[in-house]
């Protein structure tokens, strides 16, 4: 893949036209209304896109196809196709309560209905939590580019990549606002479906022609690989139907640790409704609404795009894995180096792994697949001369390897589901070593460690099918590329501008300065934005450590669980229960974060039960609701709380946007069957 002087003109074409109609657009922003809520002018046309262009950013396009390539396969596509029914709900049960309220943030509403002390913890909680999320997006999205850039023979750092697009981020919202965001996002969010509708074009195209050995993940339980070629005259639809058939069961087993069928029952509806009804990126475009029914039309339209976004972002990401297998392979030598390394150290008896001062490039090419090479390079620029293709060749430099340090209980695991065929031997191995660590941990009565290693880079399925499947000197790569970055830009500046919003209403105005005047309101906003842009760029280098996680979705997902169930429960019950007091808000978002959090490290440090992050929401939104209701039993207010409006809206909600929802509802079950065990066998 190459960049040619059209690809270019096209790419610089769309990225300047984006942020010049986005500031065009919002040059009279005065208000806080103006900056953070766009006026509370948005049409459902604006709306719609923008929450889609909001929600698809690069951690939803990396770690989705990441997944995708994965033995996940289709069932990730439940975040998608849940999202459109949670999406009709969002639209009818909660939009019209949170637009008679006239607030600003989701937090705010909390005061609304309970108390200011459950609006500042939720405030709080959410502020750490979109700080994990501005690095996620910007990492995935850098790690994109870095995957593309190393195709074409260009080294592109992470951190480089990241201050690119966080400068172009916070350039736009830094200077209109939320007015700003909805419209570049018009452009950025069709130009996103427009696109990944060409890759996946290409993608099959590609699938069809190869007469490479294709790969596919033959048992989804054990996660087992295996290769296979087909006859020219074979089609391509019919190649990916016999290789992946397996992989397009929206119902995974109940073990699996990425999406258990389980899930689906309640813990995915958790983060559903959390994030497309409660969390302030997103609500922040339906509370800039014009209306109510303007808002419930620009929803469901947004639900209705939804069940498009897997088949341009899911099945390609599958394709991906059938095609460039052995390059995601490739691309984990260098997670897979310092903790191979840690192994040997901590497991001097092993016969698997072997140190090799600068090997030449043909040792580490012929290295056999039965034995780790840990090749050792004096220093950085050594060790990015030598191009390493085998995953048993795992470079590091000197220093690196003499800064390694292990703990003397640490078991090495995975929780790549394919590594065990991969590496069957390193398996066997393991299996025994992390058993006697495992006793002798017991019998010492203390916790145990861990180190992960991976085998396949899985995240970069999206960059695989960029830099390899579409066609050169059309302009196309230059598009996709543009409306890729478009998608990160989008995403990280609605979470800036939420960020920014949250601080300055929930905290500064309530806490720091009441009576704060509307020009020093704006001017905070925008100094939140630059303060925020600061922390994405620095923390997105550090998420690629595959010692945190193997998919940068899986982060997202369960890092929110620390406060999404504990908001839906303390929201729904709070909306539904009119008597419950003011404590029980409070008391229910605490106990999501200790119960939540407490789950967590008995299973983090083999205490307790390693329960699965979407079982622990359903658990945690459960106890909080058992909670609640006590409080509500025991310490009920006299009377019930009234939601009175306070804003000049039109609250008219509208019929139309009803049946569309019905019908998107209908059409989301329907796909359901078809992807279920019993559509899949006939």
């Amino acid at each position: 893949m190459e960049l040619n002087p059209i690809d270019i003109v096209v790419f610089l074409g769309f990225i300047i036209a984006v942020v010049s109609i986005g500031l065009l657009k919002s040059r009279h922003e005065k208000t806080s209304e103006d900056y953070f809520l766009a006026g509370r002018g948005l049409k459902w046309w604006l709306i719609g896109f923008s929450l889609i262009a909001a929600n698809i950013s690069s951690e939803q396009l990396v770690g989705m196809s990441g997944n995708a390539a994965s033995h996940v396969g289709l069932a990730i596509a439940s975040y998608e196709w849940m999202a459109a029914i949670t999406l009709v709900v969002v639209a009818f049960f909660f939009l019209p309560y949170f637009l008679r309220a006239g607030i600003f943030t989701m937090p705010e509403f909390l005061e609304y209905r309970y108390n200011g002390t459950a609006r500042t913890i939720m405030a709080v909680a959410t502020l750490f939590i979109y700080m994990l999320l501005l690095g996620s997006v910007t990492y995935s999205g850098a790690l994109t580019v870095n995957t593309m850039a190393g195709k074409m023979g260009y080294d592109v750092s992470i951190a480089s990549a990241a201050l690119v697009i966080g400068l172009i981020a916070m350039v736009y919202v830094t200077a209109g606002g939320l007015k700003a965001c909805a419209w570049a996002d018009l452009i950025q969010g069709s130009a996103l479906i427009l696109g990944g509708a060409i890759v996946m074009v290409f993608a099959f195209k590609k699938l069809g022609a190869t007469t490479d050995e294709l790969a596919f993940v033959d048992n989804v339980s054990t996660g087992a690989v295996g290769l296979k070629t087909f006859a020219q005259d074979s089609g391509a639809i019919d190649r990916f139907w016999e290789l992946n058939k397996v992989r397009m069961n929206m119902f995974l087993p109940k073990d699996d640790k990425i999406l258990p069928w389980t899930a689906l029952l309640l813990g995915l509806w958790i983060p559903n409704f959390y994030y497309w009804g409660l969390n302030q990126y997103i609500t922040q475009r339906t509370l800039a609404s014009k209306s109510v029914a303007e808002g419930q039309k620009g929803i469901v339209f947004s639900a209705f795009m939804k069940l498009l976004i897997p088949f341009v972002v899911v099945i390609p990401g599958i394709i991906a894995f059938n095609l460039f297998a052995k390059d995601m392979q490739d691309q984990s030598v260098n997670d897979n180096a310092p903790v191979i390394a840690k192994y040997m150290m901590a497991n001097k008896n092993t016969q698997l792994v072997e140190i090799v001062q600068t090997p030449s490039e043909e040792a580490v090419a012929n290295q056999p697949r039965d034995k780790f090479m840990i090749a050792v390079y004096p220093d950085d620029a050594v060790l990015k001369a030598v191009k390493v293709r085998n995953p048993f060749a795992l470079p590091i430099t000197q220093a690196k390897l003499d800064e390694l340090q292990v703990q003397q209980y640490t078991v090495f695991e995975s929780d790549d589901k394919s590594w065990k065929a991969a590496f069957p031997a390193l398996a066997a191995e393991l299996q025994e070593y992390n058993k006697s660590v495992m006793d002798a941990a017991a019998a010492a009565k203390v916790n145990v460690t861990s180190e992960k290693f991976i085998a396949y880079k899985y995240d970069t399925a999206l960059g695989q099918l960029l830099s390899s499947v579409l066609p050169q000197r059309t302009g196309l790569v230059g598009f996709v590329l543009a409306a890729l970055l478009g998608a990160i830009v989008s995403s990280l500046a609605a979470m800036l501008n939420a960020a920014s919003t949250i601080f300055t209403m929930d905290i500064f105005k309530k806490y720091i300065s009441p009576e704060a005047g509307q020009k020093t309101m704006v001017f905070l906003g925008r100094v939140c934005v630059v303060a925020f842009s600061v922390i994405a760029v620095m923390l997105a280098p550090k998420l690629g450590n595959p010692k945190i996680s193997n998919s940068i979705f899986t982060i997202i997902q369960e890092s929110q669980g620390l406060i999404s169930p504990g908001i839906l429960a303390v929201f729904v019950f709070g909306l539904i229960v009119r008597k419950a007091p003011p404590i029980a808000g409070v008391i229910g978002l605490l106990t999501n974060i200790v119960s939540y959090g407490g789950m967590y490290l008995l299973g983090r440090y083999k205490i307790g039960p390693e329960i699965q992050f979407l079982n622990r929401m359903a658990i945690c939104f459960g106890l909080c609701l058992l909670v609640m209701a006590i409080i509500r039993v025991v310490k009920p207010l006299p009377e019930p709380i009234e939601f009175k409006q306070q804003t000049s809206l039109d609250l008219q909600s509208s019929r139309g946007a009803m049946v569309a929802g019905v019908i998107v509802v209908i059409i989301t079950l329907t796909l359901y069957v078809l992807f279920s065990p019993i559509g899949l066998a006939k």
